[in-house]
């Protein structure tokens, strides 16, 4: 069967992202998918790679647009999965990647079945749309040349990866757990579930290697005969060592690194979950603080639960062990009493040290708002009362941080030396007795040394995960943000892109808001109350009134950054959960007020398209350079080296504060949406300058919401 013959058409598109989330496990259960509408099917990569998007995000996952150059397309095959790669040719379908590895490529075939075909097959599929314009002339290169026909397929192969060893193609959509998923099953989709199980595998099984190759030797030695037999088997034990510690250095490279990058991501998410009035109630100095945090989990907790898991397993060894010894049953007891002791100490520690903690940030706080308000206290405030409770906001941090120290020194100190005491204790009575043999005796203190040596890998990673879980307390709110539930909308709308779903009259309808509430969390009295409005497409509306009345949080409603309390906003007649919340915001646009708009550091041409689409097409960069000098940016384009290209922000090219102003408002018409909300958009610039401003901004925007002050 030829590839070709695997591909789902365009019209089943929607079950080959059901099948291949169900099949590769991303998605449990019956997992269906709507069929995509004809105009979607009949359409480009960017318009059907936002259909995918959003059929992902429906059902929980997401889902990634893959470029990849020629020279790389095996190497991403051989790792690449589960995914849609689309074939060459417009009507040509789509392949369900499964998974590639170096023996082959998996695919879901749209009879259900599983496919496997060669890496190569499927690369000179791929890379037949690129191979076409030149491959004529480089057969007929390697007949001129004289090549052999026996050798021509390599001589071949070899100058097409150098000729278009820089091309590009798109190779597909792949799809991947979605970052508020649950972590273990990220862990396991990511494959570092089976990293942890070869972990722990490979270090018992150097344990096992080493407890067997001194039981050789401590035998020989016990019994007074050492035989070169015994010795070489010795020596081979201890040489099969490598291997298992070459393992364990390996699957724990790879499990930190991994269970890193997705907390990393998941974080990032929970940052992008946050509502403004979230960020504003925290303010940056409390978010910067989260992110230095999660560098803190990151770090202690996988060292810590390295530590951790490894003493673990050491610590089942050494029962087994001193079960086997002099002291028997009761030595290993004595060892499972004095582990759960271990972790009660910990659970103290724990407690002191969140407490020591709490007393840290307070008077940190405190400090700093001294400090911020230092001149004004020296004005208004009288002398004595400059220092007042500064002392016994030391004292108590100084008294917390005694008791989390006494407990550390326990946790750190006390926990492997008093298993010392307590198991040479154990083995008391055995030794006392003179029952037992020289070699149980042997075997009983080589479990209490091994149980000691477990101990003390314990405290060290529960001190770890201890200062993981003080720093955890700040990561929290953001790792749990990320699974909130988020406004998908319907996939037959997705593909829009900033158009309605038809042509739009002027006349029609374009938002409905009846009957708007709203208010802050930090305010008892709405900031909206009963608010109306209708926008039909064409219209050009002033909003005016003074501060602090609620036109920049009505223009935040109406653009979709923040939800109302009660009341319906529509949009083309749909509302928010229909549309989902990127549809909607491609349908409407908004430059913010000035202080809440931003340059970022990047160059000129993205900050302008960054809504719009990055990276860009060369149609996209002609029409942000011709909406510019409409604007009056042509002699900054001009000024700068490289033009759109020029990098801009805080490191890079200073824009005015007028220039800022028209960028924020071409970034918001180039996203072509049916409404355009500026929001204090003139007031930086001069009346020339405006009028120009002005006149191109109503001849671009098929519908315009203006907010200004009277």
């Amino acid at each position: 069967m030829s590839l070709a013959a695997l591909a789902w058409p365009a019209a089943r598109l929607g079950d080959a992202v059901g099948a291949l989330a169900t099949r590769s496990g991303l998605a449990a259960g019956s997992t269906a998918a709507a069929a995509p509408p004809e105009r979607v099917a009949l359409a480009g990569d960017q318009v059907i790679g936002r259909w995918i998007e959003a059929v992902a995000r429906s059902l929980g996952l997401e889902a990634e647009a893959t470029d990849v150059s020629y020279a790389g397309l095996e190497e991403v095959l051989r790792g690449a999965g589960p995914g849609l790669l689309r074939m060459p040719g417009a009507g040509d379908g789509f392949l369900a990647l499964l998974g590639g590895s170096r023996s082959g490529v998996r695919f879901l075939g749209p009879d259900g079945i599983v496919h496997r075909r060669t890496l190569r097959a499927v690369r000179d599929s791929l890379g037949r749309g690129l191979e076409a314009p030149i491959v004529l002339e480089v057969d007929q290169l390697l007949a001129e040349a004289g090549v052999v026909k026996g050798r021509r397929g390599r001589a071949r192969a070899a100058i097409l990866r150098e000729r278009l060893a820089d091309a590009s193609l798109t190779v597909g959509w792949l799809l991947r757990s979605h970052p508020g998923a649950g972590f273990w099953q990220q862990l396991g989709h990511a494959g570092l579930q089976r990293s942890l199980r070869t972990l722990a595998g490979a270090h018992a099984g150097q344990y096992l290697l080493w407890l067997l190759s001194w039981w050789m030797v401590g035998r020989g030695a016990l019994e007074g005969r050492l035989e070169p037999g015994w010795l070489a088997a010795w020596g081979l034990l201890l040489l099969t060592l490598i291997p298992f510690r070459l393992l364990v250095t390996w699957s724990q490279g790879r499990f930190a690194i991994g269970a890193g990058a997705l907390l990393k991501r998941r974080l990032l998410q929970g940052a992008l979950k946050h509502e403004p009035e979230e960020v504003r109630h925290q303010g940056v100095g409390q978010l910067l603080g989260r992110v230095l945090e999660s560098e803190a989990v990151e770090s202690l907790a996988l060292s810590g639960g390295t530590l951790g898991l490894v003493a673990g397993i050491e610590l089942l060894l050494a029962a087994g062990v001193l079960a086997a010894g002099a002291g028997g049953a009761l030595h290993a007891l004595a060892l499972a009493g004095w582990a759960t002791l271990t972790l009660l100490i910990a659970k103290r520690y724990l407690r002191e040290r969140r407490a020591w903690a709490r007393e840290r940030l307070a008077l940190t706080g405190d400090m700093v708002e001294r400090m911020v308000g230092h001149r004004t206290r020296l004005a208004q405030e009288s002398r004595e009362l400059w220092h007042e409770g500064e002392d016994q906001g030391v004292e108590r941090y100084l008294a917390q941080s005694r008791a989390m120290d006494r407990s550390g020194a326990v946790l750190v100190a006390l926990v492997p030396r008093g298993w010392l005491v307590l198991g040479l204790l154990g083995m008391a009575p055995a030794f006392v007795s003179g029952r037992h043999s020289p070699a149980a005796l042997a075997v009983a203190l080589g479990g209490v040394l091994l149980a000691y040596r477990a101990f003390e890998k314990l405290s060290r990673g529960l001190w770890q995960m201890t200062d993981a879980a003080i720093a955890w307390d700040q990561v929290a709110p953001l790792f749990q943000a990320a699974a909130r539930p988020e406004v998908v909308g319907t996939p037959a709308f997705a593909a829009g892109g900033g158009q309605a779903a038809g042509p739009s009259p002027d006349g029609e309808m374009i938002l409905d808001a009846s009957d708007v509430v709203f208010r802050y969390r930090d305010r008892g009295e709405p900031v909206l109350r009963g608010c109306s409005l209708k926008v039909h497409r064409g219209e050009r509306l002033l909003l005016q009134g003074a501060s602090g009345g609620g036109k920049s949080t009505l223009a935040s409603l109406l653009v979709g950054l923040r939800n109302p309390e009660s009341g319906l906003i529509l949009l083309h007649g749909l509302d928010r959960q229909t549309l989902g919340a990127d549809s909607w915001r491609r349908r409407v646009a908004a430059a913010p007020q000035f202080h809440e708009n931003h340059v970022l550091t990047e160059t000129l041409a993205f900050n302008l398209l960054m809504g719009r689409r990055w990276p860009a097409e060369p149609q996209d960069l002609e029409e942000a350079e011709t909406l510019c000098r409409e604007l009056g940016l042509g002699e900054l384009l001009d000024r700068m080296p490289s033009g759109l290209l020029q990098v801009v922000g805080e490191t890079g090219w200073r824009l005015s504060h007028g220039e800022q102003s028209r960028v924020f408002i071409a970034r918001a018409l180039l996203q072509g949406a049916d409404l355009l909300v500026l929001d204090e958009s003139f007031a930086a610039l001069d009346p020339e300058t405006l009028d120009r401003t002005l006149r191109c901004v109503l001849d671009r925007a098929p519908t315009l919401l203006v907010i200004a002050h009277p």
